[in-house]
């Protein structure tokens, strides 16, 4: 174990050297208060040698804190595991939201994502629910969404039990977990599950991007276009074409977008995905779906993550909670 540990801190370490040395030119397009030294560790591409270091550092397990409560299931078959967090100051039925973890399809957990979680439950008043869903590549599309889905329709079935109410329900997801989102609010339209609102930070919507040749500088901070086109690759179980992908596997592919639910959709104009989510949010506009874009300078992916206590990423983060306390009509809890 100790051969290991030092391996993998032997292997961090050339990885960080080569990130320092990679990203002090792209480190100048970034927005100053979005400089961080976290970039060196966020930045390690994500590849089959990488992914277990991607995995370990993802394995962090946060807590909620004050005011939630935290309760795990199991749900479905294959088992689920399934965080429940429940702001304890509120009265039942609550609105609920579905979140969805990021991580490429390939890496993170329900835990890692507790305490941001929890803040939301505070911030709206509302049973927020995090899905240990499968990854990719042992386990391609349709399995991670698969769980997803069933979670969704556990939430609805168990509603009484949770504390929610079924008319109050959303979803939403940062990076991988806003691909999902959106492919879980397009099938819960087509499956007739009533959904308030979905909230997308970053999604990764669109396995064409991986095809593209030119970036315009996008993407030489954090998530890359090499990482990316790995992950779609894990994740759909072969190299993306344009030709076709399977129906929700890549969301954005979706002829008809009209009757999804109110939608949020933030990205900073860094990103690799920053072109594929301003076509979804104008394709939304266009159809009559309700959407806000909110687009942000300088800003790279997981930017409101990493350098979170900016201003510019409070108030990013402060639009995604105000869109679904409006939709999912909440009031604040704290």
């Amino acid at each position: 174990m100790k051969k290991v540990a030092a391996l993998v801190a032997i292997g961090l370490g050339l990885v960080t050297v080569r990130r320092l040395i990679a990203v002090r030119k792209a480190l100048s397009a970034a927005a100053p208060e979005l400089r961080t030294w976290r970039l060196l560790v966020t930045g390690i591409p994500m590849n089959s040698l990488t992914l277990p270091i991607a995995r370990l550092l993802m394995a962090y397990k946060s807590e909620p804190g004050p005011g939630v409560t935290k309760t795990e299931h199991l749900v479905s078959d294959p088992a689920i595991d399934v965080i429940v967090l429940t702001p304890t100051s509120r009265p039942a039925p609550l609105p609920a939201v579905l979140w969805l973890h990021g991580g490429g399809m390939c890496a993170g957990t329900a835990e890692l994502e507790t305490e941001p979680g929890a803040d939301l439950a505070r911030d709206i008043g509302a049973v927020v629910v995090l899905p240990n869903y499968r990854l990719a590549p042992e386990n391609p599309f349709p399995a991670g969404l698969d769980d997803c889905m069933a979670t969704l329709q556990w939430m609805v079935k168990n509603a009484d039990d949770l504390g929610i109410d079924p008319d109050r329900v959303g979803v939403c997801g940062t990076s991988a977990g806003g691909g999902l989102a959106a492919a879980v609010a397009q099938r819960a339209l087509d499956e007739g599950i009533s959904l308030r609102a979905q909230a997308l930070t970053s999604p990764m919507l669109d396995d064409r991007t991986a095809l593209l040749q030119d970036f315009a500088g996008r993407g030489e901070l954090t998530w890359s276009p090499r990482s990316n086109k790995w992950a779609w690759t894990a994740y759909l179980g072969r190299e993306p074409r344009a030709s076709d992908a399977p129906d929700y596997a890549a969301p954005a592919r979706r002829p008809d977008v009209a009757g999804l639910a109110a939608t949020w959709i933030g990205v900073g104009d860094l990103e690799v995905f920053y072109d594929e989510n301003v076509t979804y949010a104008e394709r939304l506009r266009a159809a009559g779906v309700p959407c806000e874009l909110v687009t942000v300078p300088g800003m790279y992916h997981t930017a409101e993550g990493i350098a979170r206590n900016a201003p510019s990423m409070k108030s990013f983060h402060n639009g995604l909670v105000e869109h679904l306390r409006t939709y999912l009509d909440a009031s604040t809890a704290r």
